[in-house]
């Protein structure tokens, strides 16, 4: 749908006088902004008619109008400008970037907490699918009497282990020859090619080994699914505490409550290469309990074929202009550092923060 370019004006003063205050917005309030050349009954009869139209909402009985998942989609596609980040924030966001992170694991937890930090939202960060990783070697280790420890090393450079106690008498060299076959047979395979054939075929050369087998398998199946299922930080959460719309603790705990790995894992993992940024408005959320809420996610590569994301979750009155540009300049920032490259170059201007007219 449309509207005249008087609407759009009028849709896009009332969507960021919101999100600035909180407070549903008057025609008077919207007739006094710079540039607005209506008169308070041209900007009412318009107010009244993008009501109608769905874009704006009245709450109660008040006599200003918020703006409606629909105006924030319809301004987020074709009202929203650009954001210029200014020399503090460019400058606090490099220095939270240049810390040195020695763990992946922990990198990804403290991407987290500044991301946060920097937007005062709850923030996730997580590792996108990695379907490439393999099984590189298995090792069967004889331990007490009637045990072994399985450990399976994969191509990531993770490595796991497990005590099993062994179902049937095998010796330290029927372990050496099980290694043997699994690392002919299975190593460096996906997991969808531990077939039911081919896992008959490693049994029959396994001697007296051949019933640890299938335990192996599954074993190393495990491994894979956990290697490839990424991992999930969420932080932050009780900064929504501070938003004028999560201030009913009843509202606020349904919220809380669904910033949890499950649902954050199960927010969109691939985004459209020629948008790497997404934005997720109210019902188009994947949780029920996120439908009054927004989401904002970008991506930043991580080396290897892996891409890593960062989003944030907060109301749909979040200033997206701004979180869209200090995320994408954080994740250009991240896949600079994790590529082992200098920081983004970036020519912030001298002034406070604003959106560009």
């Amino acid at each position: 749908m449309d509207l005249t370019e008087r609407k759009k004006q009028i849709l896009k003063r009332v969507i960021e006088d919101y999100i600035a205050s909180a407070e549903p917005v008057g025609s008077k309030t919207v007739a006094a902004l710079p540039g607005m050349d209506f008169s308070s009954a041209t900007i009412r009869n318009e107010m009244a008619e993008l009501t109608n139209l769905g874009f704006l909402e009245q709450p109660h009985t008040s006599a200003g109008r918020i703006p409606s998942p629909a105006g924030y989609r319809f301004y987020i596609d074709r009202l929203m400008q650009d954001y210029s980040l200014s020399v503090d924030e460019t400058k606090s966001i490099n220095q939270a970037m240049e810390l040195r992170m020695q763990e992946f694991d922990r990198a990804m937890s403290q991407v987290g907490k500044l991301v946060s930090k920097l937007t005062n939202l709850p923030a996730y960060a997580l590792t996108s699918h990695n379907d490439s990783v393999r099984v590189r070697r298995f090792e069967l280790l004889p331990a007490n009497p009637g045990s072994f420890i399985l450990v399976v090393m994969t191509t990531d450079e993770t490595v796991k282990n497990k005590l099993i106690k062994l179902p049937l008498r095998v010796s330290e060299s029927d372990l050496k020859l099980l290694s043997a076959v699994l690392n002919a047979s299975l190593a460096e395979l996906p997991p969808e090619q531990f077939t039911p054939e081919l896992i008959d075929r490693v049994s029959r050369s396994a001697g007296a080994a051949a019933g640890l087998v299938p335990v192996v398998v599954d074993f190393a199946t495990h491994v894979l699914e956990e290697c490839s299922r990424g991992e999930v930080y969420v932080t932050g959460q009780n900064r929504l505490l501070s938003q004028p719309e999560y201030q009913e603790l009843s509202k606020a705990q349904e919220v809380l409550g669904a910033l949890d790995e499950d649902t954050i894992s199960n927010l969109p993992a691939k985004l459209d290469p020629n948008s790497p940024v997404q934005i997720l408005v109210g019902p188009e959320n994947v949780a029920q309990e996120l439908k009054d809420t927004s989401v904002v996610v970008t991506r930043f590569d991580i080396g290897d074929g892996m891409q890593g994301m960062i989003g944030v979750v907060g109301p749909q009155r979040m200033d997206y202009a701004q979180i869209t540009a200090r995320l994408s300049y954080f994740a250009e920032g991240l896949g600079r550092m994790f590529g082992k490259q200098e920081l983004p170059e970036h020519q912030p201007t001298d002034e406070a923060p604003k959106k560009e007219e």
